[in-house]
């Protein structure tokens, strides 16, 4: 049985393909795997140490987690328009959408710096209590995911400054926002189990 992807009009229909490519797709796979791993050791330590996962969420500064929420969100938005943009041979819009996923990438960091100075300046530390450990394993990990993103987004960018993109061919492209997209939903899950659920 082929599927017929579904393309926004003056796009070609292409039979049977995947977006992205298989590479990236593998690499999409261990990402998910590594942070499912991760959720369960969350629930684990959870169960074992409840009342450090009670007081947890009050120990962060929410307002970061909110803020690199917004920037993710609004990235990947980004990031869909730009596929939208080279799908219609549009490759100045492709690459500033791109590097306006980027900046939200950069922001992102940013504000993860202020919130790890914060953490020091207000005793979050990494020692003597489950969830804080959690946290640092959790978004640290997150935070390579992010700079691993951007590297791949700067590529894209360079790509498709070059024309190297078309309508027709734009699998590096696609692999690059898929990575991003992988990224953002892990920090979607990421948010709530560490700055609301109690």
């Amino acid at each position: 049985m082929q599927l017929a992807m579904t393309a926004p009009p003056g796009d070609p229909v292409v039979e049977g393909r995947v977006p992205g490519n298989r590479g990236i797709w593998v690499g999409i796979l261990c990402e998910l795997t590594e942070f499912a791993l991760m959720f369960l050791a969350y629930a684990w330590f959870k169960w074992v140490h409840p009342e450090d996962f009670h007081r947890g969420p009050g120990m962060l500064n929410t307002a970061s987690g909110v803020w690199n929420t917004v920037v993710m969100l609004t990235s990947g938005y980004f990031a869909v328009r730009a596929l939208l943009a080279i799908r219609r041979n549009d490759s100045v819009a492709a690459r500033n959408w791109l590097i306006g996923t980027l900046l939200g990438g950069i922001g992102f960091l940013a504000i993860k710096a202020y919130e790890f100075s914060w953490n020091v300046d207000h005793g979050v530390l990494g020692t003597g209590n489950s969830f804080v450990a959690i946290y640092y394993y959790l978004t640290f990990n997150h935070l390579v995911h992010v700079v691993w993103g951007c590297l791949g987004l700067i590529w894209a960018i360079l790509r498709t400054g070059f024309g190297a993109y078309s309508p027709e061919d734009h699998e590096g492209l696609e692999a690059a926002t898929l990575y991003w997209h992988a990224t953002d939903l892990a920090w979607i899950v990421i948010f709530p189990l560490l700055y609301v659920v109690r």
